[in-house]
């Protein structure tokens, strides 16, 4: 009798070991609340499938409408064209504005593009190259001096995953 006892319990520790230990996973974990998500996956550039919330959350509209300070700006026009991201565990979005690049990387290379070099070739001494040639994403000013692209100074910074560190803004859980 005992025997038999000792031989069932066996029986049930080994399905619960099989199922614990040996292969069996637990689901992953999903969010709907882009501060808890952030402060689970740390850094990523656009949220994965473990966010399953909207797309922007009225959270980060609202943060947006308080980190631009236009409180009478409608906030599904913020929600509409925003973007957001994590960094360091923190929620940081982006409005779109007047076509700000939230999506890309900024452009710190210091190499003229062709598109650069022809409107020198074409505009030999302007005193600058327009957004429309040089991309929104570049960090510098650039001119023509003497037909030949240049670059004058550095206006934005790069953050640390490599966005337009002016144009994002840390958005907190109020």
């Amino acid at each position: 009798m005992k025997l038999a006892r000792f031989a069932v319990c066996l029986a049930l520790l080994s399905i619960v070991i099989g199922l614990v230990g040996c292969g069996a996973t637990p689901a992953p974990a999903t969010y709907t609340d882009p501060f808890a998500y952030c402060a689970a996956v740390g850094t990523i550039d656009t949220p994965d499938a473990a966010y399953s919330g909207p797309a922007v959350p009225q959270s980060v509209g609202e943060g947006l409408q308080k980190a631009l300070n236009v409180p009478d700006m409608p906030l599904d026009m913020l929600i509409n064209g925003s973007s957001w991201r994590c960094m360091n565990g923190d929620v940081y979005a982006c409005f779109v504005g007047a076509n700000l690049p939230c999506d890309a990387k900024a452009n710190t290379d210091r190499t003229p593009t062709q598109e650069e070099v022809e409107f020198c070739q074409a505009n030999p001494d302007s005193e600058f190259i327009p957004a429309v040639v040089t991309g929104r994403e570049t960090i510098f000013e650039w001119r023509c001096r003497e037909g030949i692209p240049e670059v004058v100074r550095q206006v934005w910074q790069a953050d640390e995953q490599g966005f337009l560190s002016e144009i994002w803004y840390e958005i907190s859980p109020d």
